[in-house]
């Protein structure tokens, strides 16, 4: 087994426990390439921060030279080719190699140097697993997968590596890659960009999930054009493919050596360590696959399942069989019965341990976001809707289903449809928001197995999005998979046939979980959210002429100022501001603090306070005096059974003083199947606000914590929030919650849905179930969607009305991977 076992520089392992060898030591001043803190912090905020243009750059530099002039000192830069040139002075290994021939211009970064820029790293030191592993759940021994190292791919990898003498006790490091097209100008969709992104699989998913420079943009491919009359046309398409292979073979030249001969590198953690490089997965959409497979349109690049029934099964197929079929087979024959284009030669030919149909990667956006669900099931409705009802009656149940969807209450990072989900402009993250309410908004219009085939789909999404795949996981997975294969049989009025690639893919999930662990960011998520910075927001700072040289360089010199701010905060150069520490380097009887400083300092946050009675009046609980001192009493007497409203007034305690109300509440939990900081940790608000936004009051809902042992909802509570206050007794400060309880209507969530159902909670005299809480016993805001029934909904219904209107409504297992997480 490959052990990643630290070194020496020379490559001679060190004895286990041996510290690390100490780093060639830099003065605590030494800034270089910038001559002090204040030459980096304004490079980072004119160019990183502002954008700064040239031109405006040169006016700054101008107005800070004419400011110091009187002085007889200099600004840090004279301009801002001056700036420029420190900034591209910092050593980071990575240069900007342009590659041409007569007709098409490449421009790539080594990603070689690349690799060695994130292993060295020391923000990730903690955050690098240089070592393969298999992990078990110590409770019941069964194995779990998580971070790419965990899983089989890297294993095998690692076993082969070691069996070499030359290279046993060395770590591999495979190169992930992913490439997606992109347009920088919507408006004239003229300026496509193909850019290739590079990471280690070393990283934890947490740290590229957390959008760090873990994934780095290394090259932009060529797209060749021709005219309409040879667009179609085959010989230019083998062309095209052959091209973007040569490309990719020609990029990754650099790391043939380092494959076979292990090359020695300082890591994060200070160690040297024996390095063997090999190509990892391969992040791209469906339309790219079958170019990197080099595999038919309609077939699938992982297996060899006949295209007009993909689902039947096939093996999988792997680079010996595909050559031995090419040496063998004519080409018509191995596109009809095999899916194969025998003129293609695929890039990891070039490469050692590669296989291209192995390394092809789970594409969660577009297989099953985009796919499966937008594509596929959403439209299929719209389609069924019109066959059975036809087109008159069909548009007013479809326009139902979005007056539904726009009816959905605010929630945290959820984004509202005020005009329901027909638009024409759809990003991934449209179709992300719509998973989480669509479902609701058609049960009660569609037949029901139509909405348990929406439920097996959304389960299966977000089961592989879990940030800990477990073989109960696996198993729920495949009963997902049966179950939805079952139900879109419904559909089949309106869809001539099921086999359909991207739905297929779901098939090979488990299976590649096993390979590379939890798909949590190893998906195309990652290259399409890193496309605003890496691509778009470059294309905008350039001059538009010849951008994609400029764009690169903008990247470049993006890294090297985070390479500079890492090297200066790990030797604490960057501690306080820069006015704190200039202030802090004056001599003592220098130190004047200035007297605005003093003041901002001074600042306090201040909050509304209330008599008990204003309160009341202002919520409209009159007996809130009452449930305070109820509130008290459970509070004082923790080991008292007794129900407080079974207690005599006289022996509850009482509250005449202030109370301190606020608008909100922040809940940090852990949550790392959500978009969260590299720790997993996520932080959210509760809103209660009498007018939120000038326009509405906002009461949001939240699971509250009963202390009880069981799992899931049977363990939680659901209430809305009527405000948050605080208030001083005997010297201690309690944080509280008004709440109106909800109540659950089954003991059981709905089998169609999956999802709990509640009501809002009354006492026999019709009067609302109101409580006071602690503030430590609300987990986390909870999100509820009517029960919308079959009845059409008022159109002058609005969002915040809709809490108010209804009686009864799901819990939103699917408002985010947590909530799915502790929900289901």
């Amino acid at each position: 087994m490959c052990l990643g076992q630290p070194c020496a520089a020379d490559g001679t392992f060190l004895p286990h426990g041996t510290p690390p060898t100490p780093a060639p030591l830099k003065a605590p001043d030494d800034w270089s390439p910038y001559r002090n803190r204040i030459e980096f912090e304004l490079a980072e905020f004119a160019f990183k921060k502002c954008h700064m243009s040239a031109r405006n750059l040169d006016f700054l530099c101008d107005l800070m030279a004419t400011t110091l002039a009187r002085h007889h000192d200099t600004p840090p830069f004279a301009d801002h080719k001056d700036l420029h040139n420190v900034m591209d002075a910092t050593q980071l290994s990575d240069v900007v190699l342009p590659w041409m021939d007569d007709e098409f211009e490449v421009w790539y970064r080594d990603p070689h140097a690349m690799a060695h820029n994130i292993l060295a790293n020391p923000d990730y030191k903690d955050e690098i697993n240089y070592v393969p592993f298999r992990e078990y759940d110590t409770s019941d021994s069964t194995r779990q997968w998580k971070d790419f190292m965990s899983g089989d791919w890297a294993w095998q990898q690692a076993d082969t590596i070691s069996k070499d003498p030359e290279t046993h006790g060395s770590s591999l490091v495979p190169i992930i890659l992913g490439s997606d097209k992109t347009t920088v100008s919507v408006g004239t969709s003229n300026n496509e960009y193909y850019p290739l992104y590079a990471s280690i699989g070393n990283v934890r998913n947490n740290v590229r999930r957390a959008h760090r420079d873990a994934l780095v943009i290394i090259g932009f491919l060529a797209i060749p054009k021709t005219d309409k009359k040879h667009a179609k046309d085959n010989v230019f398409h083998i062309f095209h493919h052959q091209l973007f292979h040569s490309f990719l073979s020609a990029i990754l030249s650099s790391l043939k050596p380092v494959m076979t001969t292990y090359e020695v590198v300082r890591c994060g953690d200070g160690h040297f360590r024996r390095i063997i490089y090999s190509l990892g997965p391969y992040i791209a959409d469906y339309e790219e696959q079958l170019v990197l497979s080099c595999v038919v349109k309609h077939w699938c690049p992982k297996c060899i399942a006949v295209r007009t029934d993909l689902d039947s099964g096939g093996r999988y197929r792997c680079r010996e069989h595909t050559d031995f079929l090419i040496d063998k087979l004519h080409a018509d024959i191995l596109w009809d019965e095999y899916g194969l284009i025998g003129d293609l030669v695929p890039f990891t030919n070039d490469f050692l341990r590669t296989d291209i149909h192995e390394l092809l990667s789970f594409d969660l956006l577009h297989q099953l976001i985009k796919g499966a669900f937008k594509d596929h099931l959403v439209d299929w409705v719209a389609k069924y809707l019109k066959a059975v009802h036809g087109t008159r009656w069909a548009k007013e149940i479809m326009s139902d289903i979005d007056h539904r969807v726009a009816a959905v209450a605010s929630f945290s990072g959820l984004r509202r449809f005020p005009q329901g989900h027909d638009f024409k402009q759809w990003t991934g993250n449209d179709s992300k928001v719509l998973m989480k309410v669509f479902l609701l908004a058609i049960e009660g219009h569609v037949p029901q197995d139509m909405v348990c085939a929406f439920h097996a789909l959304l389960e299966f999404c977000y089961l592989v999005r879990c940030n800990v795949i477990t073989e109960d996981t696996l198993t729920q997975i495949q009963d997902a998979l049966r179950h939805f294969h079952q139900y879109r049989k419904v559909f089949d009025v309106v869809v001539p046939t099921f086999s359909l690639p991207r739905q297929h893919s779901m098939t090979h999930y488990s299976d590649m979980i096993r390979l590379f662990g939890a798909p949590n960011r190893l998906c195309s998520s990652i290259t399409e959210s890193k496309h605003i910075k890496a691509v778009k927001e470059p294309w905008r700072w350039s001059s538009r002429h010849n951008a994609l040289g400029q764009m690169l360089v903008t990247n470049q010199r993006l890294d090297k100022l985070a390479a500079s701010r890492v090297d200066f905060d790990a030797r604490g150069m960057l501690t306080g501001t820069i006015l704190t520490s200039a202030l802090a380097a004056l001599d003592e009887n220098e130190r004047v603090m200035p007297m605005w400083l003093n003041h901002n300092l001074e600042s306090t946050l201040t909050m509304a306070k209330y008599t008990l009675a204003a309160l009341a009046h202002e919520v409209a609980v009159p007996d809130l005096r009452c449930l305070i001192r109820h509130f008290l009493f459970s509070q004082l007497n923790p080991d008292d059974a007794r129900n407080p409203e079974d207690i005599p007034a006289a022996q509850l305690p009482r509250h005449e003083g202030k109370l301190r109300v606020f608008n909100s509440a922040a809940a940090t939990f852990h949550a790392p199947s959500d978009p969260s900081g590299i720790g997993g940790m996520r932080h959210e608000h509760i809103r209660v606000c009498p007018l939120w936004r000038n326009e509405y009051p906002r009461n949001d809902c939240i699971f509250i914590n009963t202390g009880s042992d069981a799992e899931g909802m049977r363990g939680l509570e659901v209430a809305r929030v009527i405000c948050f206050f605080s208030f001083n007794h005997n010297w201690e400060v309690y944080p509280c919650t008004l709440i109106h309880w909800f109540e659950k209507i089954s003991n059981d969530p709905d089998e169609n849905t999956g999802m709990w159902m509640v009501a809002p909670s009354f006492h026999e005299d019709g009067s609302k179930n109101i409580a006071v809480i602690h503030i430590e016993t609300v987990f986390c805001a909870a999100h509820l969607i009517p029960i919308y029934g079959s009845e059409y909904i008022p159109h002058t219904l609005k969002f915040y009305h809709s809490l108010d209107t209804f009686n009864s409504f799901y819990v939103n297992k699917y408002a985010d991977h947590h909530a799915f997480e502790i929900v289901s």
